[in-house]
């Protein structure tokens, strides 16, 4: 199975980099020193003498989706496909995100399906649309439009459906104590969008084998 290769011109919402004027790991590791001040802990006591490091460090990987662009992800496509064009669904694919308003995790999976319209893409790359998404300060609800939307726009398929469940650490740390609470949100583009029956299909896809 050849690979078609396309040179892609994203548009600047899938990068969606808003911070132009990233600070220094110096001046990022002084914040954390002033943080860690102000939850009334010592910052040089040796438990936390290297903890600023370590966190600009994690923080690197955690919001690591800023320096990716998705929709190159899937600019590499297969058109060897034996003339399927039913749904191609991905699902159970774990994220860790953190939302942007009080910066805690967010932890769910993401149910991702679409019907190829002549071509399909690697599967991991799938999951890795949704892990760039998932590195970036979030809302569920926003995420879930960003997957379906880069999918749509540079794929091209009949159709997309989008479905993400998670916990958000908000609700569960802080507030209202919620442990345990998950939050469900999806999308449909195309012919999901249209047609309920195909809604169903996907959902019921999603949900085979839970009971």
């Amino acid at each position: 199975m050849d690979a078609v290769i396309k040179k892609l011109m994203p548009s600047s919402a899938y990068m969606e980099k808003p911070v132009t004027d990233r600070p220094s790991e110096a001046e990022a590791e002084a914040a954390v020193r002033t943080l860690l001040r102000w939850t009334g802990d010592n910052p040089d006591r040796e438990g936390l003498v290297d903890t600023p490091k370590r966190v600009v460090k994690a923080y690197r990987e955690m919001f690591g989706g800023y320096d990716k662009c998705p929709a190159e992800e899937l600019g590499r496509t297969f058109e060897e496909v034996a003339g399927y064009d039913d749904l191609v669904l991905v699902k159970d694919i774990t994220f860790h995100s953190h939302c942007e308003h009080h910066m805690v995790p967010i932890i769910g999976k993401a149910h991702v399906g679409y019907l190829p319209d002549g071509k399909v893409v690697g599967l991991s790359k799938i999951a890795r649309v949704v892990d760039i998404f998932a590195q970036r300060l979030q809302t569920q609800e926003a995420m879930t439009a960003q997957i379906a939307g880069v999918i749509q726009d540079v794929l091209n398929p009949r159709g997309v459906a989008v479905m993400l469940e998670a916990e958000h650490m908000c609700m569960a740390m802080r507030g209202i104590r919620k442990e345990g609470s998950t939050t469900l949100t999806s999308t449909f583009t195309g012919v999901f969008k249209d047609t309920p029956e195909e809604q169903v299909r996907f959902v019921t896809m999603v949900r085979g084998g839970r009971g």
